[in-house]
């Protein structure tokens, strides 16, 4: 199209990441013949880093759904156990206080760990041709108002459709143009990220270390390597991030007690400020909010993409739906059926992770003895640990998670 000429779309979507390509795909496999764009600042094009994710039941369902899970499997790694301990300042011995096995059904995983390239690349193949990617661009304006959405690109041309869908991330311009406002706190704590490769077998078991700095998490992926998930204090964090690969592949190594033997790092540790943000309304005039436009939580539970992509399971059901029945599918009504689908699951699991933290991000003593006593309870509680082998694994809710079409 020209640069001042206005095209039309159903629904159109800022963020071209896994929450946003999702979304377009479950769209268009919903609903053939939907007239989509995908609009982002960057070209789209497969991340260059060797990070991971972990992928609950509920969330490979989905992409069992829309045909695109084959691919990722081939390079993911089910997860088949847990191990939870908990260590003070200086503790050589680290108890192990809780474990799960790792299926929600016998012979499912209730989580996979799926390379970040693998699992874009994957949505990336499924989506080519079928809506318009526009990208890279810049976005000038925005408006809800009226019976279409608009968005104005700084080249200046113009897209409309009855739903613009922000998944552009925490600092997300659209949400921020809509006025919605965030509340949460920042954790003063860095999260640090890397994958390691190591000389012993992890038996597809993931390694929570509980430490007062906070949570030291070792995450299975295909042969001996592992993707950590590591949290310290915001003011030491920059001593790991200096430090070169040998002395830090041995900091590691005593963190984890030498569980997998010698480390050595397959890229370089990368750090990330962690904080609690959730917006006041997840949806807008003629605007969803989705993923971490919509909510940031801790990284304790590995359950951030799993929220996101959660959104796109219930966002995708109400919009087809009330497409099917001749509705307004930008319509405040249909927007709020998805908001009220959403807040209370998404809240629950902020207030689940911010407490988890709080509990465990500390060497207080008496706290510590707290935790261990209900660590221990929990581990003998069959049922309990049941209850939350389903909830980590997110089976419930809309079709998508079962694995059902739209």
């Amino acid at each position: 199209m020209s640069r001042s000429e206005t095209s039309r779309y159903d629904v159109i979507i800022v963020g071209g990441g896994p929450v946003g390509l999702t979304l377009a795909l479950a769209l268009e496999r919903s609903a053939p013949g939907m007239r989509l764009a995908l609009v982002d600042r960057r070209p789209l094009s497969v991340p260059r880093d060797n990070r991971a994710s972990a992928i609950a039941a509920g969330v490979r369902h989905i992409f069992e759904a829309l045909g695109v899970w084959d691919d990722m499997a081939a390079q993911a790694q089910p997860i088949s156990a847990m191990r939870i301990t908990d260590s003070g300042h200086g503790d050589l011995a680290r108890p192990l206080f809780l474990q799960f096995e790792g299926e929600v059904a016998p012979g499912e995983a209730f989580a996979h760990m799926v390379p970040n390239t693998a699992s874009t690349a994957a949505l990336m193949a499924g989506a080519d041709g079928l809506f318009d990617m526009v990208a890279p661009a810049e976005i000038a304006d925005w408006s809800g108002e009226g019976a279409l959405a608009r968005l104005v690109l700084a080249d200046g041309r113009v897209l409309e459709a009855p739903l613009i869908v922000a998944a552009d991330g925490a600092q997300s311009g659209l949400r921020q143009r809509a006025g919605i406002g965030t509340f949460g706190h920042d954790y003063r704590q860095t999260g640090l990220v890397a994958t390691i490769a190591h000389a012993l077998p992890h038996d597809g078991i993931a390694y929570e270390h509980f430490r007062p700095a906070g949570p030291f998490a070792s995450l299975p992926l295909p042969g001996n390597r592992s993707s950590l998930v590591w949290t310290e204090a915001a003011e030491d964090a920059p001593r790991f991030l200096a430090m070169d690969a040998e002395n830090l592949a041995g900091e590691i190594e005593a963190v984890m007690g030498s569980s997998l033997g010698a480390v050595t790092l397959e890229d370089r540790l990368m750090g990330f400020p962690l904080r609690l943000q959730l917006a006041k309304s997840f949806a807008g005039p003629r605007l969803a909010l989705v993923g971490d436009a919509a909510h940031v939580i801790h990284p304790i539970a590995g359950q951030g993409l799993n929220l996101g992509l959660k959104d796109v399971a219930a966002l995708a059901e109400v919009v087809v739906e009330a497409m099917r029945l001749g509705l307004d599918h930008g319509n405040a009504d249909v927007l709020e059926r998805y908001q009220a689908w959403r807040r209370f699951d998404t809240t629950t699991m902020a207030a689940f992770t911010d407490g988890m933290n709080r509990l465990f991000s500390n060497d207080a003593a008496p706290l510590r003895a707290l935790r261990d006593f209900g660590l221990g309870l929990v581990d003998r509680a069959v049922p309990i640990k049941s209850a939350f082998i389903r909830a980590a694994a997110g089976t419930s809710g809309p079709r998508l998670l079962n694995g059902l079409p739209i």
